[in-house]
Formats: C-alpha cells, structure tokens, sequence
C-alpha cells in the first residue's frame, strides 16, 4: 500500500488488509503452536524404544516436525510416548507418570505390546495395553513399529491437536 500526500486508495489499503490479516479464535492458535512444539516424555520399558530412538537420529531426524526436545521428566512434557511391554508392576507407576503431564497431555502407545500386550498378552504378569490405565490418542502398529511408522503417528497425534474435533471423536464416539 503506498500512501502519498495523505492521500491513499481504498482498494490498495483493503487488499493489503486481506492479504495480511488471519482471523481465528485463540483456541486454534494455541492449538496451532502446541502442534509444532510437543514435548515428548519415553516410558519405554521395552524393545519398540530403541525404534523409538532411531527415529529421533539424523537419518529419520524428528527434530524437523518439532519433537526433538525429549524430556526426562513428565512434568515438562505434553505427549507421553509409551514404548514396549506394560508389565503389571509397572502399570502402576505408568499411570503415576501419566498423572503428573500437565494438561493439554496426549498418549502414543507405540507397538503392539503398548497396543495390546504382543505375544506376551497371554501372560499373568502383563498388561492389555496402555489403554487399560489411560486414554490413547494415537496407536503406531508394529513389533516393532518401523521409524516411517513411528514418524507418522506423531505427524497424526500433531493433526489431532489442529484439529480437536478429531479428537473429541475419537476419545467419545
């Protein structure tokens, strides 16, 4: 928009208005900057973390969608990824963890001994997946998940928070 002598055109100044200006609500802008900057927690008592971690490396280089800031507490995280086998003795300290992620909190349960217990789901000493202690956004399939797989889930967890309705549907439908 150029302005000269006090004077401008309307049609300069409502152009520049359209092309400059976005208009949301502030619960989908802070959904928009909490999907680029998710700060995950690893509960991975078993195997499906090491996938986990060669995902996070410079080959697969999660770092680029905004997940390279794994932290070693819960309390600093929004995204708890739970990666392996959920062993009865265990779960009570899963779901512990899981209380202390401040809210906005999401959960990746990440192969299929975090889905549904794997080949050990006929075992005593094991849990049924991490669905049975808390609610799970996004399930990566896999024994193990490969990194691609890994990656698209958190690019999916990362549309469900663009998106709440996603969410809402799944949780409660």
């Amino acid at each position: 928009m150029e302005v000269t002598r006090g004077r401008y055109n309307p049609n300069e100044f409502h152009e520049a208005f359209e092309n400059n200006i976005i208009i949301t609500t502030i619960e989908k802008a802070l959904d928009f900057c909490r999907s680029r900057s998710l700060h995950p927690f690893l509960f991975g008592p078993a195997c499906c973390a090491m996938e986990l971690m060669q995902a996070m490396n410079g080959r697969y280089d999660l770092a680029r969608y905004g997940f390279e800031a794994v932290r070693a507490t819960p309390r600093q995280t929004d995204v708890m990824l739970v990666a392996g086998t959920i062993t009865n003795k265990m779960a009570a300290v899963a779901k512990r963890l899981y209380d202390q992620i401040p809210d906005p909190k999401w959960v990746i349960a990440i192969g299929s001994c975090a889905i549904s217990g794997g080949p050990f789901a006929d075992s005593y000493c094991v849990t049924q997946g991490a669905d049975k202690l808390f609610p799970v956004d996004v399930y990566v399939p896999g024994c193990p998940p490969r990194p691609e797989a890994i990656t698209r889930g958190l690019l999916q967890l990362r549309d469900m928070i663009n998106n709440p309705e996603i969410a809402k549907v799944k949780r409660h439908g």
